[in-house]
């Protein structure tokens, strides 16, 4: 099928569902899956399907990941998304969802790219973690996560929310598009301590943290606190692990995890700079991005 046939497919696909009148989405089906894959590779926005129950939402998100993976190849860590109350108002939904991250995906502080990278780009101050020891599936608090994962690191998103009406996405169309996973910059690494004493002070600095982003001129963008992704920040980590092990997936040594959103989602603009900063956290560098 080619480009084109893909996307009219879609698009016919999209006027006879909002045709219907209160019925629920189900999974969708292969066809409908690939034109979406396809809008994701073009960068056009795709037409919105209706609000999916949270079992079709995993099996959309099944199916477009499977596409995604041949266009992508390895999985280099997951993301947990809707981790903030503010955003999970946004989507009408009360709890997190999760995504995978593919290579390419997380580039180097100071990464310039297109302000259009995405059908419906937008950017948020987020943070990675990276696992230390398989153990990390069994945590069930952030203490337990701090013993199990050996880098914590400043980190903007760039998610892609692809359709064309994100505002009208469920939780579970949030899931179903990967959780927008797209881009994002990654920072200078923080190294977890060795030491308890110095462990607590780091827990205790991740939960009460302000992060702010600002613009060229370093005024605020926006501002969020640690505890602001349930609780606490690690406290994602064992939501994700969690909800991937129902699907037979265990993080590994190596994989990063993207934490949520600390700040609203914002939509970028040619010769904006936006730098991410950590305040509060030992040892944390800001880190940027550049639109052009």
């Amino acid at each position: 099928m080619t480009m084109k046939q893909t996307l009219a497919v879609l698009t016919v696909w999209g006027m006879g569902v909002a045709a219907a009148t209160g019925a629920q989405a189900a999974c969708l089906d292969d066809a409908q899956a690939g034109a979406l894959a396809q809008h994701y590779a073009a960068k056009t926005p795709a037409p919105n399907f209706p609000a999916l129950s949270d079992e079709d939402g995993a099996c959309t998100r099944a199916k477009f990941n499977a596409l995604l993976a041949t266009r992508l190849g390895k999985v280099v860590g997951y993301k947990a998304g809707l981790t903030n109350p503010a955003v999970q108002k946004r989507f009408n939904t009360d709890k997190p969802v999760w995504g995978k991250l593919y290579e390419g995906m997380v580039q180097p502080g100071g990464f310039t790219v297109e302000a259009a990278f995405g059908a419906r780009p937008l950017y948020e101050a987020d943070m990675l973690v990276r696992v230390k020891s398989a153990a990390v599936n069994h945590a069930r608090t952030p203490a337990e996560v701090l013993e199990h994962i050996d880098q914590v690191i400043p980190f903007i998103e760039l998610p892609d929310l692809i359709v064309q009406a994100p505002p009208q996405l469920n939780g579970a169309g949030v899931a179903a598009i990967n959780v927008g996973a797209r881009l994002g910059v990654a920072g200078q690494p923080v190294a977890v301590p060795l030491t308890r004493g110095e462990r607590y002070r780091l827990l205790d600095a991740l939960e009460r943290m302000e992060v702010q982003l600002t613009n060229n001129n370093g005024e605020l963008l926006a501002s969020g606190k640690g505890s602001d992704i349930l609780g606490h920040p690690l406290n994602a980590v064992v939501w994700i692990a969690q909800a991937l092990q129902k699907e037979n997936i265990t993080l590994q040594p190596g994989d990063l995890v993207s934490l949520g959103s600390f700040s609203p989602l914002l939509p970028p603009r040619p010769g904006l700079n936006v730098t991410a900063t950590y305040q509060g956290l030992p040892g944390a560098q800001p880190v940027q991005v550049r639109f052009k």
